[in-house]
């Protein structure tokens, strides 16, 4: 069969990323005449995520787009009318064929925003059958994109202001789509940077990466190395043989941390020593593919300090395995030691980043450590929100020809507040926000009960 070839960005811009259920309702407003009264939906959650007190508002871009886009073509329409009971008059298909959202207003949040529960993100106004076919689109452009930028939040506030944070987690995303939104909306959370490629050149993130074990595992043995030359920084003609200043300061950063050189790993040093050359200067490379301390390190400071004799600074290391907190510590002792030993300023500079299917809670564990890491990666626990899958934003009528409306349910929690409402946010004396479950509160939301307001954003 052919599905065709819709790239993952387009398929949101598509009328019938819809459930078939919004067609329904609105063929029976179309069919008895309510289609183009005026209502009011509001798209709000009712709990925070992850156990916490707030959220970051996200989404709205690719909402404004989707609506501006908003229109269905006579294939959309040819496939609708074949999933839809043949009862359905035909003359409902040729009324959507005129139907846009140019009579829709939308009052939301700015994007980022910090939001609470069962305020409401965004309220769309609008003919009736218009504003309810938008429901589900709405919800899968908010959701996710609101809940990742939270979580990637979480993250940056247990990191602290100073450490760079990576996300990397597209080979762990939910398909394509979920690790491009991932990226888009982890670094509008606080994160620094994206291993994602095409997210940084869709949403002009900026992208990192290095070398991955698998590098440094294809080399055995430094006969393997077979461009050994180097140019040096200055330009000058003719290349220095890489590999062999490698090897000699090999000895002696062994003799410094005496450790027997027949311990580093040959093939190690071949992978570090080849990346190098091609990467003079971004060396930073992973050094726990054997032994962090009796190899990865030891081979390291020999090629960093090889780059140094030929103008280059060595960026720094990865640690994807073991005590990440003790062996930063551990490492930066080492980087200062061959600093000091062998007058090299760079090793000043150097970056340790660490990984390694990091949490939120294993993330607080290593922020309470003692640790010199400058850059975090986190992937799995960051786009696939491991904590909570999904934020629950619901999209409820709350008015309809100014006349409000409200859902009473079993399940208390799940009734609306009738009308249109306006967000306020309550600060003490002393600037602090009130939430909303402070006294202050209550004669705020009983004015909403009873009054139209306008919408404050």
């Amino acid at each position: 069969m052919d599905i065709g070839r819709v790239s993952v960005v387009d398929v949101m811009e598509l009328p019938l990323l819809n459930d078939l259920y919004q067609f329904t309702m609105a063929y029976g407003y179309w069919r008895s005449g309510r289609h183009r009264e005026a209502a009011e939906f509001e798209l709000f959650f009712r709990e925070a995520p992850f156990n916490g007190c707030f959220t970051l508002f996200c989404g709205l871009e690719e909402t404004l787009r989707f609506l501006l886009d908003f229109r269905f073509s006579s294939a959309d329409l040819e496939y609708l009318a074949s999933v839809l009971p043949p009862s359905v008059d035909r003359r409902f298909f040729d009324y959507l064929e005129t139907v846009d959202a140019s009579e829709v207003t939308l009052a939301a949040f700015p994007e980022g925003s910090v939001v609470f529960p069962r305020e409401p993100l965004m309220k769309v106004r609008g003919p009736l059958l218009v504003v309810q076919l938008l429901e589900t689109t709405l919800l899968c452009l908010v959701n996710y994109a609101s809940l990742v930028a939270t979580n990637a939040a979480r993250f940056r506030l247990v990191a602290g202001p100073d450490k760079r944070l990576l996300e990397m987690g597209l080979r762990r995303a939910q398909g394509p789509d979920g690790g491009l939104s991932a990226s888009k909306y982890c670094y509008i959370g606080g994160f620094d940077c994206t291993s994602n490629v095409l997210a940084g050149r869709r949403f002009g993130i900026p992208v990192a990466g290095t070398v991955a074990h698998s590098y440094v595992a294809s080399f055995t043995s430094t006969d393997e190395v077979q461009d050994q030359a180097l140019q040096p920084a200055s330009g000058q003609e003719g290349g220095v043989d890489f590999l062999s200043l490698s090897q000699s300061w090999l000895a002696k950063v062994c003799h410094l941390l005496q450790i027997p050189p027949q311990s580093t790993n040959p093939g190690e040093l071949a992978a570090f020593v080849s990346y190098a050359i091609a990467f003079p200067l971004n060396f930073l490379v992973v050094v726990d593919t054997y032994s962090v301390m009796m190899s990865g390190i030891p081979n390291f400071c020999a090629v960093a300090l090889a780059l140094q004799d030929l103008g280059y600074t060595a960026v720094g290391v990865r640690l994807d395995s073991g005590d990440l907190a003790r062996q930063s510590v551990e490492i930066r002792r080492i980087f200062k030691l061959c600093g000091e030993r062998f007058e090299a300023p760079c090793f000043g500079t150097l970056s340790i980043a660490v990984s390694n299917n990091i949490s939120e809670k294993s993330l607080k564990l290593l922020t309470r450590e003692e640790n010199k890491i400058d850059v975090i990666g986190v992937g799995t626990h960051l786009v696939t929100c491991t904590l909570q899958p999904s934020l629950g934003c619901v999209y409820k009528l709350v008015q309809v020809n100014n006349q409000p409306r409200i859902k009473i349910s079993e399940d208390q929690e799940k009734s609306t507040i009738p009308g249109s409402k306006a967000v306020y946010r309550l600060y003490n004396c002393s600037g602090e926000h009130l939430p909303a479950t402070h006294p202050c509160w209550f004669s705020v939301c009983t004015g909403l009960l009873l009054t139209t307001h306008y919408w404050t954003s």
